[in-house]
């Protein structure tokens, strides 16, 4: 990576932003882990500087040891503008408030619980199964990431929401605010690469980028609104004396309304709709794309190492039990527990594909990071989680083979512990990902439908690369041929 006179390395990163992440891990292999990137040097632009590393030293330090001096920043929250005030883009007292509503929410709200492993298995079941049947009947090509981030997109509004957009079916509808969550993620990176002074200059003029991420972002924030105005309807309406048995639904805004009802007008709920939007944004792109991009790269990944696959159906084979019904492969979450080499197989689609690449930091005093590269007040940090799954240094020198194997212990057959600062799929410290245990419920019970029920095929020559987007979509979707599993 070369700086010239001037300009600093922007002409490299601009050469390869169509291939940013396979970029960046290359040039952090070539310079021990870490890169101080240098903007161009007018003083306008001068904010393109920034410290890229994939150094675990370095990412315990920024995550764990010295967290307090590492936050989002203002520049993070600029860049990330439709986020609001989110969980993902919050500091200090706002996100410790609003991680202390989501653990409660997931760790003591057995309605909440329920509600969420009903959803799963009912979507699989009556979505997913249905459509993938008429694939195979029909003898067609399927997109399979799309099908995945319409499922995950129909599951995630209902468990945010309490609304099923019905993505997912065989006509497979056109939804505009699906596809405007798409453009925000794909000019929210672009947002990292170019300067601030030029994306804030279409942002002024409302051109290129900025303006389809202006128009995408009302359509999302239209249907938002509108699901709140529904819910809070719903919520004033609902019956006081609901029996526990009675309770079918509980959604995150249901729970969120009780507690607000509780507080009143204060605190995170002063402006309660707004912080219901943010909220929603949040966990709605949180739930969708994470969960769909492992999906698509597992089962790209699986379907390339025909034994890994035959491992897996063995392993199911001798520890699921047999279903006589229609729905013979939709599992719950508990039947799943002892399938050691399929979480493995997902931990090492985790490590090479991350599905959020890059973490955004900023520091807050001057510091100095164990490899030694000294950072001003408010210097921004890009964390490499992708670049970090391909170092030898972490991973030895097979770190570019799929083998899950690496993640099960040789002596009592279970999952190796692996410290998050090195497997930072799920990020690390106190900002470790709250959704960990949702997302493997999830993934496990759809892997499983699929794989006992039906074989998939790759087409031949469909390329397959890393979309441009802050979060690691395929850039081509993966297409598959698919056939009914017969035993």
């Amino acid at each position: 990576m070369t700086s010239w006179p001037v300009v600093g390395m922007l002409p490299d990163l601009l050469k390869n932003i169509n291939g940013i992440h396979d970029y960046a891990a290359e040039v952090l292999r070539n310079f021990g882990g870490t890169i101080e990137v240098k903007g161009p040097a007018a003083y306008c632009l001068a904010n393109l500087d920034f410290v890229v590393t994939s150094d675990p030293a370095n990412v315990q330090h920024i995550l764990s040891t010295n967290f307090a001096n590492y936050n989002k920043g203002p520049e993070f929250k600029t860049v990330f503008e439709p986020l609001g005030d989110g969980i993902f883009s919050s500091d200090f007292d706002s996100w410790k408030l609003q991680k202390k509503m989501f653990q409660s929410l997931i760790g003591h709200n057995k309605h909440f619980n329920l509600f969420m492993h009903k959803t799963i298995q009912q979507k699989v079941a009556h979505a997913l199964i249905p459509v993938l049947d008429h694939v195979a009947k029909s003898a067609i090509q399927v997109e399979l990431q799309d099908v995945f981030q319409r499922l995950t997109f129909d599951i995630v509004c209902l468990l945010v929401l309490g609304i099923d957009p019905v993505t997912l079916s065989v006509d497979f509808p056109k939804v505009e605010y699906q596809k405007a969550f798409d453009v925000l993620e794909e000019i929210i990176l672009q947002r990292h690469v170019l300067p601030e002074s030029f994306w804030k200059l279409q942002r002024w003029l409302q051109i290129g980028g900025e303006r389809k991420l202006r128009k995408a972002w009302k359509v999302f924030d239209d249907f938002l609104y509108q699901s709140i105005t529904s819910k809070r309807q719903q919520f004033i309406n609902r019956s006081k004396n609901i029996q526990e048995d009675e309770i079918a639904n509980f959604d995150m805004l249901t729970a969120y309304m009780e507690e607000e009802e509780k507080q009143g007008q204060v605190g995170l709920f002063r402006n309660s709709d707004k912080f219901l939007r943010d909220t929603a944004f949040n966990f709605i792109g949180a739930g969708r794309d994470t969960v769909g991009a492992c999906l698509t790269w597992f089962f790209w990944l699986v379907g390339s190492n025909p034994i890994v696959e035959t491992k897996i159906l063995q392993e199911m084979k001798e520890n699921l039990p047999t279903r006589n019904d229609q729905n013979c492969a939709v599992f719950c979450p508990k039947e799943l527990n002892n399938l050691v080499y399929l979480h493995a197989a997902l931990c090492e689609t985790l490590r090479l594909y991350p599905p959020v690449p890059i973490n955004h930091k900023a520091s807050v005093e001057a510091d100095t990071l164990p490899s030694g590269h000294r950072l001003k007040p408010k210097n921004r940090v890009l964390l490499s989680f992708y670049s970090m799954g391909r170092m030898e240094e972490i991973w030895g020198k097979d770190c570019l083979e799929f083998k899950p194997e690496r993640w099960i212990n040789s002596n009592g057959g279970g999952i190796v512990y692996v410290p998050p600062y090195k497997f930072t799929a799920f990020n690390a410290g106190p900002r470790t990902c709250l959704g960990k245990d949702i997302s493997f419920i999830q993934v496990k019970v759809i892997a499983t439908a699929i794989l006992l029920n039906y074989r998939l095929k790759i087409v031949e020559k469909h390329p397959i690369s890393p979309s441009n987007s802050i979060v690691l979509h395929m850039k081509h979707g993966l297409m598959v041929r698919i056939s009914k599993r017969s035993y």
